[in-house]
């Protein structure tokens, strides 16, 4: 997004950069681009493209497999507060249905294949 622009530094190697109006646009774009979601250790925009992406896979907008790289146990409490939305009523499935939770990148691999 053109508001990323002076926060964030573009890699020199690119060989492509595309900017987009906003947010929103950029999700949309990432996620018919890609085969499959990796999301790693981040902040509150990695959340937001998580649970984005969850929804829309919900919603049976798109039907790409979601992997969590929980590196050193980093989204554990996610994963005990997704269980718990789902012990309170909050969830219609276990968050392992959409969601394949692993602890290392070679594991991720190793699925994907």
């Amino acid at each position: 997004p053109k508001v990323l622009i002076d926060w964030e530094q573009q890699h020199d190697g690119l060989s492509e950069l595309t900017i987009v109006p906003d947010m929103h646009t950029r999700k949309k774009m990432m996620y018919d681009l890609c085969d499959v979601a990796v999301v790693m250790p981040g902040g509150f925009g990695t959340l937001d493209e998580l649970f984005e992406m969850l929804t829309w896979n919900q919603l049976k907008i798109h039907d790409k497999k979601i992997y969590i790289l929980n590196s050193d146990g980093y989204y554990t409490h996610l994963l005990h507060h997704m269980n718990m939305m789902r012990k309170e009523g909050f969830l219609y499935e276990p968050p392992d249905e959409r969601i394949i939770f692993c602890n290392s990148p070679v594991e991720i691999f190793n699925r994907i294949g």
